[in-house]
């Protein structure tokens, strides 16, 4: 059978939205097919099986929440400075909260992937290819700070991220864009 890639990528993005809003338990070709708007058994025909499907969100999770690369284009015409990246920090707060869904799908593959070996060995194995790509980007860039660096701005804007997101009140009175601010001026040297 000749597959729709449109089809196919609707399907996948109707994946991403139940994964966020129901969780991996949730995930069922049925509901896709719901959520995409598609007759009873599209999913079915065109994922193998569910873990075909949470392999296809894994890659386009990422590329949803990817940054626009004319705005970084932009962007990274500003100077080299601590500012520069409290505003790329600032930009990816702001993607996350353009697409929360996306981010969230995200989580819950985290979460699916410590139960399933190989859904832990493909993120796993993206998710280190992301990392060494911003550790690159930063280096390359001239950013202040090196590697450990971008690790500790990481791990920082992934909790931050995932806290301004589910539990946002548990934060109260801070915002987390004053909190991005903070956090990249504790972290990021002056150079």
């Amino acid at each position: 059978m000749v597959q729709n890639l449109a089809r196919r990528a609707a399907l996948v993005d109707a994946a991403i939205e139940v994964l966020a809003r129901e969780g991996a338990r949730g995930l069922t070709f049925r509901a896709v097919d719901v959520a995409a708007g598609v007759p009873k058994g599209t999913a079915s025909n065109y994922f193998a099986n569910r873990d075909d499907l949470l392999h296809q969100v894994g890659g386009q999770v990422h590329l949803r929440l990817a940054p626009d690369p004319e705005m970084l284009v932009d962007t990274m015409r500003a100077p080299r400075s601590r500012e520069l990246v409290d505003t790329l920090m600032h930009q990816l707060l702001d993607r996350m909260n353009r697409d929360p869904a996306g981010y969230l799908a995200l989580q819950e593959l985290r979460l699916e992937a410590t139960r399933r070996p190989e859904l832990r060995a493909a993120m796993t194995e993206t998710m280190q290819a992301n990392f060494d790509s911003y550790v690159q980007f930063h280096v390359d860039s001239g950013l202040p700070g090196g590697a450990k660096t971008v690790a500790l701005l990481y791990l920082a804007m992934t909790g931050l991220v995932v806290e301004h997101l589910t539990l946002p009140e548990a934060m109260r009175p801070f915002a987390a864009a004053d909190l991005v601010s903070a956090l990249v001026a504790r972290i990021v040297p002056v150079e």
